[in-house]
């Protein structure tokens, strides 16, 4: 994989459930973190060892970026799937094309600005089902 530019993430979320998304913001700041919960099979036989089932677990994403939204209603969309705890289909696409989707939900939302400068955002997204990397 070669090196990418760190600020060509672009987000975007299908905000009727019927397959098309729309741009929410491009992206300044993000981070992905892939998480796998084991299921532990210890047992009086693991001979002090610990032992974890192949194959099995919970797996979970989270995806957090800061930017600028691109617009009033891309703001208004966020805020109202956040408020709503509305589980929606979110892709991210990176610079080389490349996406993550998933159903999430926002859990957290934040905004900051100075008075001379423009708003910007925090955005926080945990997955609630498939993940899909393409």
């Amino acid at each position: 994989m070669s090196k990418q530019r760190g600020d060509l993430f672009l987000l975007r979320v299908d905000t009727t459930g019927a397959g098309a998304y729309v741009t929410i913001a491009g992206l300044r700041s993000t981070g992905l973190k892939a998480r796998l919960k084991p299921v532990e099979t210890t047992n009086k036989d693991s001979a002090g060892q610990r032992e974890l089932l192949d194959g099995a677990g919970i797996q979970s994403f989270t995806f957090s970026g800061a930017g600028v939204f691109d617009s009033g209603s891309a703001h208004d969309t966020a805020r109202s799937l956040f408020m709503g705890r509305t589980r929606r289909n979110w892709r991210i696409t990176r610079g080389d094309g490349s996406t993550v989707t998933a159903p999430c939900l926002i859990t957290a939302l934040d905004y900051a600005g100075n008075h001379d400068g423009e708003e910007t955002f925090t955005i926080t997204l945990e997955s609630a089902g498939a993940v899909t990397f393409a």
